[in-house]
């Protein structure tokens, strides 16, 4: 198989297209974001990759609280306006009907119309060239009920949204199983 070369690019799959909740001058809002992953196991630890210049970033500091919250792909639309809208500008709660609620961290507001949330607290804040990588704590974790499968979370219910770069910049859902993980490598040993 041949390969071309492209230089340095961002191009990781698939992408979770997230709504990072703060509060902003005693307002909630909510901002998308494609750059975040779970950064640790123990502690549970969330890291997710903000611009500088975006309305949010105003609303995270070391020690204080945020969300991330999981859309379903039902919410592309509401997804897609926080992130080319300004909470400076238009109130985004309002605009995409959000309800918003708060667990134990009333810095951290919550949408209770996503299937997960995530309660964080800001540890480290790593300045890099365009973004700030915050890394968080998860302080709580809130899943709606019709998304359990007995204890567990059912992914397929939950039908996370996906954000994909190429082709054409689109909004996506997770696909369909093709392996059972820790088990579908064991015929390589």
């Amino acid at each position: 198989m041949n390969k071309i070369r492209k230089g340095p690019q961002t191009w990781l799959y698939p992408m979770p297209a997230l709504l990072i909740g703060a509060t902003v001058k005693g307002k909630p809002n909510f901002m998308t974001a494609a750059w975040g992953n779970i950064a640790n196991a123990e502690p549970p630890m969330v890291c997710v990759a903000v611009r500088r210049s975006r309305y949010t970033r105003g609303g995270i500091e070391v020690g204080d609280g945020f969300s991330v919250n999981v859309p379903s792909t039902s919410q592309a639309r509401e997804v897609d306006f926080c992130g080319i809208e300004s909470g400076s500008k238009v109130d985004k709660v309002e605009r995409c009907g959000f309800t918003v609620f708060y667990g134990e961290n009333k810095s951290a507001p919550l949408i209770e119309e996503c299937p997960v949330n995530l309660e964080c607290v800001v540890q480290h804040i790593v300045e890099l060239g365009t973004h700030s990588l915050v890394i968080a704590d998860i302080t709580e974790t809130h899943i709606s009920e019709d998304c359990m499968s007995g204890d567990a979370v059912d992914v397929t219910k939950v039908d996370p949204l996906v954000f994909l770069t190429s082709p054409g910049r689109t909004y996506a859902h997770v696909g369909e199983a093709v392996g059972e993980a820790f088990s579908v490598g064991l015929s390589l040993r």
